[in-house]
């Protein structure tokens, strides 16, 4: 096995002395920016990656972000948390940076969890998930004054868009928009949709740009509501897949989830309407096994924009300075089966 390179080996590429290079990595602002580009170089050339545990004995600083994860509660889309998640933490590896993962029932409870860790100076930034308007964490996390960021946008009340914390979220409109232009192509003119009820977030925005893309192509008026069940999802459709008037009225339908997208293919098998077509939302490996399109939403890039947002310096070194909020779209794909 190949010997991991050393502050001594990069300090010998970059032509510096071995204190330029530890104080490039942890106090940059006071070398000179030929000198700290130099040894920047170096240390990409030869994959360098800092030992946290001494830097934070150096530093006083943890160089590990914390990130809640929600109680196991199972169903097809739970997925892309874990996704989002995985993806967070190979992202801060790269960066020399560590994920402590923590679990909590309640928001008081994840706020008491977060304050033993900062207390205990186990973590020097958070990443938060399930943000909603008024959220008490992210009141408590500026008054603890710690860098975050959060998974989502904050719904619930009030424009998102001048939330008080920086968020990174899918754009859930554009990912239903492009279903529905390819339904349209494909199947016909007539798609509808197959919706949670009205929770004025997530599945309202996903909604919206289903309704978009339907404006001036076809009729907007054929929706179905059910909650985030399979089954409730399966029992409506097949109601309406069952009625002759109502099959013969629908070409396609895009989901707001994989969820209803699997309830309305077994629907349409247990009837007979396979010639409708169906689209999902999540691409979870259940969407992908029974052979549906479905829009991706690429928790990859979700987590490395949250990692950009909590770092400087290249990416890093977490930020401890004061930087306005930044709100960021990640742009899903459709994935056509």
């Amino acid at each position: 096995m190949a010997k991991a390179p050393t502050v001594e080996d990069v300090a010998r590429r970059a032509g510096v002395s071995r204190q330029t290079v530890s104080n490039v990595i942890n106090t940059p602002a006071i070398v000179r920016e030929e000198t700290r580009a130099r040894v920047q170089r170096a240390i990409d050339e030869l994959a360098y990656r800092p030992h946290v545990a001494a830097r934070s004995l150096r530093t006083r600083r943890s160089s590990t972000i914390g990130v809640h994860i929600d109680p196991f509660t199972g169903g097809i889309s739970g997925v892309i948390l874990d996704r989002f998640i995985h993806a967070l933490t190979e992202n801060a590896n790269e960066r020399a940076l560590r994920v402590l993962i923590y679990s909590a029932r309640t928001r008081d409870e994840e706020i008491a969890r977060l304050s033993d860790l900062i207390d205990g100076g186990e973590i020097d930034a958070a990443v938060i998930t399930g943000t909603a308007f008024g959220d008490p964490r992210t009141g408590w996390l500026d008054g603890r004054e710690l860098p975050y960021a959060a998974f989502g946008r904050p719904w619930g009340g009030g424009d998102v868009w001048e939330s008080g914390h920086s968020w990174v979220d899918v754009d859930g409109a554009a990912g239903t928009r492009a279903a529905t232009s390819h339904a349209l192509e494909v199947y016909g003119p007539r798609v509808a949709w197959l919706g949670w009820p009205p929770d004025a977030g997530t599945g309202d925005d996903r909604e919206r740009g289903w309704r978009e893309a339907m404006t001036g192509s076809g009729s907007a008026d054929r929706v179905f509501r059910v909650p985030d069940s399979v089954a409730d999802a399966r029992d409506v459709m097949a109601q309406a897949f069952s009625d002759a008037t109502v099959r013969d009225d629908i070409d396609a339908v895009v989901c707001v989830s994989d969820a209803l997208a699997v309830g309305a293919h077994l629907a349409a098998v247990d009837t007979g309407a396979t010639r409708i077509g169906l689209i999902g939302f999540d691409n979870t490996p259940v969407a992908e096994a029974l052979g549906l399109s479905s829009v991706e939403q690429a928790p990859e890039l979700v987590a490395r924009a949250v990692l950009d947002l909590l770092t400087d310096d290249g990416g890093r070194r977490i930020s401890t300075g004061e930087r306005a909020p930044e709100r960021l779209l990640v742009q899903p794909r459709l994935v056509i089966r």
